[in-house]
């Protein structure tokens, strides 16, 4: 194991961070529980990565102020990751590279996957990518949806579990109901179950 990843890095890999932003971290309007505990474990993830001139995306929410899944217009959630807002800005002692992948989801319609409505899938294949290493916030939602995405994608996908949090808190527990998931595709149910098992498993 290196740097907290399941496996030690080589050619054809990525690095995934999955939503690494302030509102998603203690004193956000969306926190998890410690969430902040992930920040060492994927700053050593992304050096090791840097280290073999390997990729690194970043997924984030980027929603305008009256996104769908907000409760005022009767979604799920507070508001949250608002874009150009200080909450959906990435954690400050996130070790972001200066040539991450930057990829913005959930601008318009919900989105709980980093390949969901964006160029993230076109952009791995540019680069001959074949294995993900899936990292950030939550292992219960948006880090899941990534993995499933990326099984249903047919790459070989793996879960640093140390340099992952889950948000914990239903929407139920906060005033609203919880949301539906995305209608499952052919095979859904395997994806589901392998991305699930992937992100509670301790190693991957």
């Amino acid at each position: 194991m290196s740097a907290n990843l399941p496996v030690t890095p080589r050619h054809g890999d990525v690095l995934i961070l999955v939503d690494v932003q302030g509102d998603f971290l203690p004193s956000g309007s969306l926190a998890g529980p410690q969430g902040d505990a992930v920040l060492p474990p994927l700053n050593r993830a992304i050096a090791a990565m840097q280290a073999r001139g390997l990729p690194v995306f970043a997924t984030r929410d980027w929603h305008p102020a009256d996104h769908c899944s907000f409760q005022a217009q009767g979604g799920p959630w507070p508001p949250h990751c608002v874009a150009v807002s200080r909450g959906a800005a990435f954690a400050t002692a996130l070790n972001l590279p200066p040539d991450a992948g930057i990829i913005s989801k959930a601008t318009r319609a919900d989105a709980y996957s980093g390949f969901q409505g964006t160029e993230l899938d076109r952009l791995l294949r540019e680069r001959g990518v074949k294995r993900l290493f899936v990292v950030g916030l939550a292992t219960d939602y948006c880090v899941l949806n990534t993995v499933q995405d990326a099984l249903k994608l047919h790459y070989q996908t793996l879960v640093a579990s140390k340099a992952a949090r889950t948000v914990l808190a239903a929407p139920a527990a906060r005033g609203a109901s919880a949301p539906k998931a995305r209608p499952p595709g052919r095979d859904a149910s395997r994806y589901t179950a392998t991305a699930r098992a992937a992100c509670s498993a301790t190693t991957c």
